[in-house]
């Protein structure tokens, strides 16, 4: 079964060192706020691709296409800002490993940072994420398995303070999508123990500062706590 880390937020020293070569993963997922350069230690280190959604602190990354292997942004090349190999899934549906990956990414909008939305502009992203999503299904019957955010649903893990707060419209976009899981950044635990919440039948984890999952298409995903 594909075994997928999943980063988000914190570094991890150990993965960030010739230790992580120890571990047998097929995919990571990056849930935001992570310096590039460890993204990029980390799938070249394990020898395996990436998919990401951008945080709130990380660079503005919309916009890139990438066609034949160049880059390019509103047809003009320019240098993908993100991390070398890694696929951004940030409004986009990717099917990788064959599991099929749904992404929003950014955080409530709290100054003028980048990756930040309000309420009503991140409910437009999830319209036309979901829309995206049934065309797939509508094409091959395969639903989504991974929902990757960096922003946890309202009241669901999510904090009170506004730049902590989740977003309102994924209790809709994980109603109609139905993933299996959702695995979302943002929050950080500061050394409490969080729970694990449910949204129906889908789980809604928070990745800060990794977790290990084995997850195949169609099963339920279980976390693994040896990595080795």
């Amino acid at each position: 079964m594909p075994r997928v880390l999943v980063v988000a937020d914190e570094i991890v020293p150990s993965l960030w060192s010739e230790q992580v070569r120890d571990y047998r993963v097929d995919l990571v997922l990056g849930a935001g706020d992570l310096p590039f350069d460890y993204l990029e230690f980390l799938t070249t280190a394990l020898d395996c691709p990436g998919v990401l959604v951008p945080g709130n602190h990380d660079p503005d990354l919309s916009g890139f296409t990438v066609h034949g292997g160049l880059s390019l942004r509103d047809g003009f090349p320019m240098p993908w800002p993100g991390p070398a190999g890694w696929l951004n899934a940030d409004g986009r549906v990717v099917d990788i490993g064959g599991l099929r990956i749904a992404g929003l990414g950014g955080s409530i909008r709290y100054n003028d940072g980048p990756n930040q939305w309000t309420e009503r502009q991140q409910a437009r992203r999830a319209r036309r994420l979901v829309r995206a999503a049934h065309r797939r299904y509508r094409k091959d019957g395969q639903p989504v398995d991974i929902l990757l955010t960096h922003s946890p649903p309202r009241n669901v893990g999510d904090r009170t303070d506004r730049p902590h707060r989740g977003f309102e419209c994924l209790h809709k976009t994980v109603d109609i999508l139905r993933p299996d899981v959702l695995l979302h950044g943002h929050i950080h635990p500061y050394g409490e123990r969080l729970a694990e919440h449910h949204l129906g039948d889908t789980r809604v984890v928070n990745v800060v500062a990794h977790r290990l999952f084995e997850i195949r298409s169609g099963q339920p995903a279980r976390e693994v706590h040896r990595a080795k």
